[in-house]
C-alpha cells in the first residue's frame, strides 16, 4: 500500500515541533512508527527529565552560560511541570514526540524565549540517559524496599514459628526433619543477598550521565561535576563515549537483579502451591488468595500463587528481551536503543507489584500442624539415628547400613531428640537475631540513599 503523499506528520498551527525539526513535512506512517509508544511511555520519565533538566539550568548559570534569572525562572517552570506530571496532569501530545520536547514546549510557551535556552550545553542523547538513570535510581531503591518488606516478612514467619515440623524434601521426596522457621529463614537469607547484590547495582547507576551530549562531550566550559553533585550522584561518568554505549548495560542488569529476586520467590511459591494441596495439606491459602472454579463448587484454586509464579518468570523474559535489544550494536547511539524504555518501565512495574502482593502474602498463610506433624515420620530421622550410632563408635558407613537393614526389616525405631542440627543455621540454631541485624542494616542503606535524593531535589528546587 502506496503511502499518501499528502498525509504529513505536523504540529497544530502555533505549537513548537520536535527537537530535530528542520521544516521538513513527514510522513504520518513514518512519524508514527520512529515515534512508537514514547508519548505514553514517557509519561514515566517527566518528573524525572525535569529534575535533571533543573540541574542543568543551575549548572549552566554557575558557569555563566546562562543569566542567573534566566536559570531561576527556568527552575520555577520546571519544578511546576514536576508537580503536574506528578498528579498525572502533564499529558505528551503525540506531535511532541516524548517527554523532553514536551518539557521544552511547555517552558518555551509559558516562558518564552527563556524556554529555548534550556537546551543548551547538552543533546537529546544525554537528556534521555540521564532522565532513565535518575528513574532507575529512584526504581531500585523503591524495590529495594519492597524487597527488605518481603525478606522482614519471613523473618516474622520464622520467628514465629521456629520450631514447627515441616519434612525435608529432597526430589520431592521425605528426606530428612526440617521446620517451617528453617523453611522461611532460608528466603529471607537469599532475599537479604539479593539486597546485598543491590548495593552493586546500584553503584553502577550512581554516576551522572549529563554532559556527554551525543557521545563526544560538549565545547563549552560545562561543570559536569557540579551536575552531579546537585543530582546526588557521588560520580561523573567520565567517557563521553561509555554514556552512549552503557545504554542497555545498566537495564539489563537491573532487570536481571529484579529477576534473580523472582527466583528466589519462585521456588518459595512453588512450595506454597505443593504444600497447600489436599495430599499434603500443611499449608492453608487465605480465602483472599484463592478463586473459585466456574463448574467446580468445591474449588479453591491458588491463582495469586500461580500467577505470581508466572511472573517471576516474566522478569526473566523481560530481562532476556531488553538484553537483546540491546546486544549487537556498535559503539555509540543507534536508535534501536529507543525501544528499551517501554520494557524497562513495564518489567520494574511488575516486579513491584508482584514483590508488594508477596509481602501480603506470607503472614497469613497458616500451618495444619496436624499434616505436618503425621508426616514428619520416623525415617526421616534416618541419618540422625546413623549419626548417634557414630557417636558409638561405628564407622559411618557401617552405621548407614545398619540403620538402611532397619529400615527394611520395619525395626527402625530412632531417638528423635537424640540430635539435633546445633550448627549455624541448622534447625537448632537458626541465627535470627543475625538475620534481623544485616536486614536492619541493609535497609537503613537503602534509606539513606533515598534521604540523600531527597535533599538533592529539595535543595534544587530552592531558588
Amino acid at each position: 500500500m502506496k503511502p499518501d503523499p499528502g498525509s504529513k506528520a505536523q504540529a497544530p498551527a502555533g505549537e513548537p515541533s520536535t527537537l530535530w525539526a528542520k521544516d521538513l513535512p513527514l510522513d504520518v506512517a513514518i512519524h508514527r512508527f520512529t515515534v512508537g509508544e514514547d508519548p505514553d511511555t514517557d509519561l514515566t520519565l517527566v518528573p524525572f527529565d525535569a529534575i535533571g533538566s533543573a540541574a542543568h539550568a543551575k549548572m549552566l548559570a554557575a558557569t555563566g552560560l546562562l543569566e542567573p534569572t534566566d536559570a531561576a525562572s527556568l527552575v520555577r517552570g520546571l519544578n511546576r511541570i514536576a508537580n503536574l506530571a506528578r498528579q498525572n496532569a502533564f499529558p505528551i501530545p503525540a506531535h511532541l514526540e516524548d517527554c523532553h520536547t514536551a518539557i521544552e514546549a511547555d517552558l518555551t510557551r509559558t516562558l518564552g524565549p527563556v524556554g529555548q535556552r534550556i537546551h543548551l550545553g547538552r543533546s537529546r542523547n544525554d537528556q534521555v540517559i540521564l532522565a532513565f538513570r535518575l528513574y532507575l535510581r529512584d526504581a531500585l531503591l523503591q524495590l529495594g524496599l519492597r524487597v527488605s518488606d518481603l525478606a522482614g516478612a519471613f523473618l516474622a514467619f520464622a520467628q514465629a514459628h521456629p520450631a514447627a515440623p515441616l519434612p525435608g524434601y529432597t526430589h520431592l521426596r521425605r528426606a530428612m526433619p526440617s521446620t517451617f522457621g528453617m523453611w522461611a529463614a532460608a528466603f529471607a537469607e537469599g532475599l537479604l543477598e539479593e539486597l546485598e547484590a543491590l548495593q552493586s547495582v546500584y553503584q553502577r547507576l550512581d554516576r551522572c550521565p549529563l554532559g556527554s551530549a551525543a557521545g563526544f562531550g560538549v565545547p563549552l566550559p560545562i561543570d559536569r561535576e557540579l551536575t552531579a553533585n546537585l543530582l546526588g550522584f557521588s560520580k561523573v561518568q567520565r567517557s563521553p563515549i561509555d554514556v552512549q554505549n552503557s545504554r542497555g548495560r545498566h537495564e539489563v542488569a537491573m532487570l536481571q537483579w529484579a529477576a534473580s529476586v523472582g527466583g528466589v520467590m519462585e521456588k518459595f511459591l512453588w512450595d506454597v502451591s505443593l504444600y497447600s494441596t489436599e495430599e499434603f495439606g500443611f499449608l492453608k491459602l487465605p480465602d483472599a488468595f484463592t478463586t473459585g472454579s466456574s463448574i467446580m463448587p468445591q474449588k479453591k484454586n491458588p491463582d495469586v500463587v500461580e500467577l505470581a509464579r508466572g511472573r517471576c518468570r516474566e522478569l526473566r523474559g523481560t530481562a532476556g528481551l531488553v538484553e537483546q535489544i540491546a546486544s549487537g550494536l556498535p559503539s555509540s547511539y543507534h536508535r534501536d536503543l529507543q525501544l528499551l524504555k517501554r520494557p524497562v518501565i513495564l518489567g520494574l512495574r511488575q516486579a513491584d507489584e508482584l514483590f508488594g502482593v508477596l509481602v501480603r502474602l506470607v503472614p497469613v498463610l497458616k500451618i495444619q500442624a496436624d499434616a505436618t506433624t503425621a508426616a514428619s515420620t520416623d525415617e526421616l530421622y534416618a541419618a540422625h539415628q546413623a549419626y548417634v550410632y557414630v557417636q558409638e563408635g561405628l564407622p559411618f558407613r557401617e552405621a548407614y547400613r545398619k540403620v538402611a537393614q532397619q529400615i527394611q526389616e520395619g525395626t527402625f525405631a530412632p531417638d528423635r531428640a537424640a540430635l539435633t542440627a546445633s550448627h549455624l543455621g541448622g534447625a537448632g540454631n537458626l541465627a535470627l537475631e543475625v538475620l534481623a541485624t544485616e536486614l536492619t542494616a541493609a535497609r537503613t542503606w537503602i534509606e539513606t540513599k533515598r534521604g540523600i535524593h531527597s535533599q538533592a531535589e529539595a535543595a534544587l528546587w530552592a531558588n
